[in-house]
């Protein structure tokens, strides 16, 4: 494992990668994580040992206001994110060994994951977005996130959910986003998975993105929540199957 930054205009963002052993040229996977997560919860690592076990390098990142990385949380968008993976794609297609992207991310990771596949479809094999949290934007317009209404057309300068605060601007930003434009744009492989008991991330919004992907595998996993505390087994097996399917 090599733990080290990557700069993004200023920003420095937490990364480590991990290659599998054996050498040589081989696929590398971005792994992203949540709102208000890291690189180092147990499903991210643990999606990140199911890639590695596939032949597959990863390199996992903490984006802006999280984990070790720069930035505020209360300060951060979906478009410094977007910006952030676009700055990580282009320090992954330096590496020498990386043959090939592969792109997974959890939650508004797993949504980072399917507005950025678009903008870089050239250049990704594959994407896995996990319980992708495609409800921002839902909610965003609709005028209630994190429990909280409020009018979508005057939206207020800040959001406040028990310990959780969020910029206005987090909201306005999300309002912008076109996920049907970007489900439609990327046309290559897609695997989805969900918990059917997700209470942060409703499943209907994976199974109208299935539908709606040109090439598309949704995994629902029974009774499950946001972060798999019953099936983390069935999510990294999926994963695994996926990726081996992909070589």
């Amino acid at each position: 494992m090599r733990e080290f930054h990557i700069t993004d205009d200023g920003i420095h963002l937490h990364a480590k990668l991990d290659i599998p052993e054996g050498g040589g040229r081989r696929p590398l996977a971005i792994v992203f994580h949540g709102l208000t997560g890291n690189m180092e919860e147990r499903h991210i690592r643990a999606v990140a040992s199911a890639i590695n076990e596939a032949g597959v390098a990863t390199l996992r990142v903490e984006l802006y206001g999280h984990g070790q990385s720069d930035g505020s949380f209360h300060e951060h968008t979906l478009y410094r994110w977007i910006t952030n993976a676009l700055a990580v794609i282009d320090h992954a297609k330096a590496l020498g060994f990386a043959d090939g992207l592969y792109l997974c991310g959890h939650s508004q990771g797993g949504l980072l994951t399917m507005l950025v596949a678009a903008m870089r479809q050239d250049d990704v094999r594959a994407i896995i977005p996990l319980s992708p949290a495609v409800v921002i934007v839902d909610g965003a317009r609709r005028g209630e996130l994190l429990g909280i209404s409020f009018d979508p057309d005057h939206v207020p300068d800040e959001l406040v959910a028990g310990d959780l605060a969020l910029n206005g601007n987090y909201v306005r930003v999300a309002q912008t986003l076109d996920v049907d434009e970007a489900i439609r744009r990327f046309r290559k492989p897609v695997l989805l998975v969900h918990g059917s008991a997700d209470r942060s991330v409703p499943v209907r919004y994976s199974i109208d993105a299935a539908e709606k992907y040109a090439d598309a595998r949704l995994v629902v996993l029974p009774d499950d929540d946001h972060g798999y505390s019953l099936h983390l087994d069935e999510m990294t097996e999926a994963v695994r199957a996926f990726l081996r399917c992909q070589a």
